[in-house]
């Protein structure tokens, strides 16, 4: 395995948290920079983790996590996705006040959610840099090929709450129900590539 290759995993497994981060900036296009910069360090942090906790898991934990995951991202996400929309519908109806709302559009319990369910996947690549490393080798430590991941997950989550931002002008009253959508359309997504 070498450097690009590593890159490449690195973007694949970020592609979820750019989906999910895009939608948060369509949630909240008054998103602060410093807001936008922790939901995307929140991304980053656990694709660079969960590499981690499968590589020293090894494969005993690989078997469990490869079963559990889509169903555990696909609950969490699309929990979250109908949330959005619950909340959205209500607000249009005139059940929430706006303040309300926005106040709770992106708490750090939900990020926490939504980072995890992102990177569930990396648990298994944990594994397969293990597998790399007492095979053909790994062009660094697994640590530092984690890091590689996490960065590349935090400079491409980072430009897509930007671009959610600007979206959300485009969606002007249904930002949160596009994104609550796209929030289940990314888990059911996920659940589909695990059972199948």
């Amino acid at each position: 395995m070498q450097v690009f290759e590593i890159v490449l995993i690195g973007i694949a497994l970020a592609m979820d948290a750019v989906a999910v981060g895009m939608t948060d900036g369509m949630a909240e296009p008054d998103m602060k920079k410093g807001k936008m910069l922790l939901v995307a360090g929140a991304f980053g942090l656990f694709q660079f983790a969960m590499p981690i906790v499968g590589y020293f898991a090894g494969a005993a934990f690989s078997g469990a996590v490869e079963r559990v995951a889509p169903y555990l991202s696909f609950l969490i996400l699309s929990g979250l996705g109908v949330k959005a929309i619950v909340e959205s519908v209500r607000e249009s109806r005139g059940h929430a006040p706006l303040v309300f709302r926005q106040k709770a559009r992106l708490t750090p319990l939900k990020l926490l959610g939504q980072a995890v369910a992102t990177s569930l996947d990396a648990l298994a690549v944990g594994v397969t840099l293990l597998a790399a490393e007492t095979g053909a080798g790994l062009p660094m430590h697994a640590a530092a090929c984690a890091l590689v991941i996490g960065i590349v997950t935090f400079l491409l989550a980072l430009p897509a709450v930007t671009l959610g931002k600007r979206a959300a002008k485009l969606f002007e009253g249904k930002a949160e129900i596009v994104g609550g959508a796209v929030l289940i359309a990314i888990g059911l997504k996920l659940l589909l590539e695990g059972i199948l």
